[in-house]
């Protein structure tokens, strides 16, 4: 059993027991490897252990993987989300190539994946990120502005709003962690109770999805607890 299978089924337990926890399903919460700055044979070996989801910041090194997992691995149904920062000129690219992304939080780029989304291939999933800490370093929408977005894009053809996703600041505390997944959770909460038809609550990494998974997270962000300490240099 590879490394990387090994770690892929330790995630699983630790969301499988925070799900028992909370009282969810454990299918209830979908694991999202995020494989950026790792190669595509990484990919690969996750692949082979049942990991379907792949989550990519940087664009140019996600199109690079996509194409050569796709290459050796060509009937397999891997879904790929964008979770990076997204400028207005990487729109096409990311329409074209992508499942989902969780990084909106602007109307003017949604309104770019909705125009430059390829007639023929499904809708565009979008979750909307929202700068729950209110941190001057993090992107995202505010919540007090997040309303108007959230019912501007789901107007938009050819995507789907499906949810909210959040980096809060980093605690170590695990009743911290659990308040700021709280607050994106009512945000959440609140957007359905006025009519729009969300399902997806994207929160929490390798060090605290399992207050997020307490906190009703659908899908978890996890990248170095399956492949890795990186290396950015």
């Amino acid at each position: 059993m590879s490394t990387i299978e090994q770690n892929l089924q330790a995630v699983r337990r630790s969301i499988a027991q925070a799900a028992a926890e909370a009282q969810r399903p454990a299918d209830a919460v979908t694991l999202l490897a995020v494989s950026k700055t790792f190669g595509v044979d990484a990919v690969l070996a996750a692949a082979a252990a049942g990991q379907t989801a792949f989550g990519e910041n940087y664009l140019q090194e996600a199109l690079d993987k996509i194409a050569a997992a796709r290459l050796a691995l060509p009937q397999a149904a891997i879904e790929w989300h964008f979770i990076g920062p997204i400028q207005s000129n990487k729109t096409r690219p990311i329409a074209e190539h992508f499942d989902w992304v969780h990084t909106v939080e602007r109307e003017k780029i949604a309104a770019r994946l909705s125009e430059q989304r390829p007639a023929g291939m499904a809708d565009l999933n979008i979750c909307l990120q929202v700068n729950i800490s209110g941190e001057a370093s993090k992107s995202g929408v505010s919540p007090e502005e997040l309303p108007a977005l959230a019912r501007a894009v789901a107007q938009l053809p050819k995507l789907r709003l499906r949810g909210l996703m959040a980096i809060p600041e980093p605690q170590t505390d695990p009743a911290l962690q659990r308040a700021a997944f709280a607050q994106l959770r009512s945000l959440y909460e609140q957007l359905r109770a006025d009519g729009l038809a969300l399902d997806t609550l994207s929160m929490g990494m390798s060090s605290d999805l399992q207050a997020a998974v307490l906190e009703g997270a659908t899908i978890v962000r996890v990248g170095s607890a399956i492949f890795g300490s990186r290396n950015y240099s």
